[in-house]
């Protein structure tokens, strides 16, 4: 499968030499599973925040000892189960979901290119939606927003696809180099400083006094000031990562393009390949980062853990691969998956709005009430809000194309502002979602989270669109 040069951006551009016409007519199902299964993920990280004293800001004020820090201090039963809980998911996930979001991308590009539309064209005014998505997001539901980074990233790199492969070569290794330096910068002043990032273990400041009072009892709107008022620090993450964010899409881009989630043989063997050195290098690399205590942390969540995010997306097109090898049809739980991958940006904002719901004083304020009581509650709300989204997900399907939040960006962005959410078997892209059995075009689609638009999905729907995914 070549990686060859296209012209740059206004130029109509030719068809890609990959995928050949039969190929391009089938859907990758592997998309939406593994889609599915990061905005899941990504939640698995997340859960801990809303529960946490303090919410959105006891990232920032150290309401959250590390899993290490946590299993270190008290090597009981139920801190070793929450330990080892975060240890598998903590900036994991989130990187799986970044890839996949650039391969989203580059299924984007290959549509564009079929058709012979310039590039990046009509893109932009994608990106842009999304990045109003994720500023709604981020001001009305959940502080930690990763749709805004993902919208700014890939307007730059939607850029990079209209250049040469070297050039994107040259691109990834000089932000994996940027990356690299921030994230030793920033290690040597944790280590500088001494207080095991910041925290110095004492009574909490009088700002997170008022953040613990705010999430345990305040209004909805006192909780939106305060993220407006503390924006700049609530999203130093997407800034900080930023180097990060566009290596990972630049990786999902070439990993599309080397064919790793086909159903064929070569398919296999990069999954294959991505599972052993992924999972090999990631566990033990990841564990190292976590026993070394609390200044290690770029290290590990931004260095760490894309390694093993990779074993993931390996593990998961492995075991696929086995269950389709067998003849075994989609069990409830590829079935959930595929259905939540393929409604991405839908569930990935719902999830948050159900455990802020739950957690804060706005709703049940249940962090409140259950502090102190362990981590039982905690991982079973994570368990009760997947299964609450796969079902979800899976009836609203049947009878509608997209997800609630998909129908509403697919009819912002259409040129006669006419689509909407259709029922179910139309044949539209958003139908299959990302990764049924259509055109390979309409696969990588809706992720939040996708990213949201990146976190991979399986659907079937025949005769799906090109170019008609959400979350990317």
């Amino acid at each position: 499968m070549s990686d060859t040069a296209v012209p740059r951006a206004a130029a109509p551009l030719p068809a890609p030499p990959r995928p050949s016409p039969p190929a391009a007519r089938r859907r990758i199902p592997l998309l939406d599973v593994l889609r599915g299964a990061a905005i899941l993920g990504t939640l698995m990280t997340n859960v801990w925040i809303f529960t946490a004293p303090g919410g959105e800001w006891s990232v920032l004020s150290g309401g959250m000892p590390s899993p290490a820090e946590s299993v270190l201090s008290d090597p009981s039963l139920p801190s070793v189960a929450e330990g080892v809980f975060r240890f598998l998911a903590d900036g994991k996930f989130l990187s799986l979901l970044t890839v996949l979001f650039g391969v989203g991308l580059a299924v984007q590009y290959e549509s564009a290119a079929a058709r012979g539309q310039a590039w990046p064209g009509r893109y932009r005014r994608r990106a842009l939606f999304l990045f109003l998505e994720g500023t709604l997001h981020f001001t009305l539901v959940f502080a930690w927003d990763v749709l805004m980074g993902y919208a700014v990233t890939a307007l730059l790199v939607a850029r990079l696809l209209g250049r040469s492969p070297r050039a994107r070569t040259v691109a990834a290794w000089t932000f994996a180099g940027l990356h690299l330096a921030l994230v030793l910068l920033v290690t040597a002043a944790f280590l500088t400083d001494g207080s095991g990032t910041g925290r110095d273990g004492g009574a909490p400041s009088p700002a997170d006094e008022r953040a613990v009072a705010l999430y345990a009892d305040g209004g909805y709107l006192d909780q939106v000031a305060f993220r407006l008022e503390n924006f700049a620090a609530l999203r130093i993450e997407p800034v900080l990562s930023f180097p990060l964010l566009v290596l990972l899409f630049l990786l999902g881009v070439r990993l599309f393009r080397a064919g790793a989630f086909a159903p064929d043989a070569a398919g296999r063997r990069i999954r294959a390949r991505l599972c052993a050195w992924g999972l090999g290098l990631g566990l033990p690399l990841n564990a190292a980062a976590a026993l070394a205590g609390p200044d290690f942390l770029m290290l590990g969540r931004y260095t760490a853990a894309p390694v093993l995010a990779l074993g993931y997306l390996g593990l998961i097109g492995v075991l696929a691969d086995r269950a389709a090898r067998r003849g075994r049809r989609p069990g409830p739980l590829t079935a959930g998956l595929t259905a939540v991958g393929r409604t991405a940006l839908s569930a990935y904002v719902a999830q948050n709005a159900i455990c802020a719901l739950v957690s804060y004083g706005i709703g049940l304020g249940l962090a409140a009430r259950f502090d102190g009581a362990g981590p039982w509650w905690v991982m079973g709300l994570w368990a009760a809000v997947c299964l609450v989204l796969t079902l979800g997900a899976s009836l609203w399907l049947r009878r509608f194309s997209h997800g609630p939040l998909e129908a509403v960006q697919k009819w912002a962005l259409s040129p006669r502002g006419t689509a909407g959410p259709a029922p179910a078997g139309t044949g539209e892209a958003g139908a299959a979602g990302p990764g049924g059995a259509g055109p390979v075009a309409g696969t990588a689609g809706t992720a939040a989270t996708g990213t949201a638009g990146a976190a991979g999905g399986e659907a079937a729907g025949a005769g799906a669109r090109p170019g008609d995914q959400t979350l990317r």
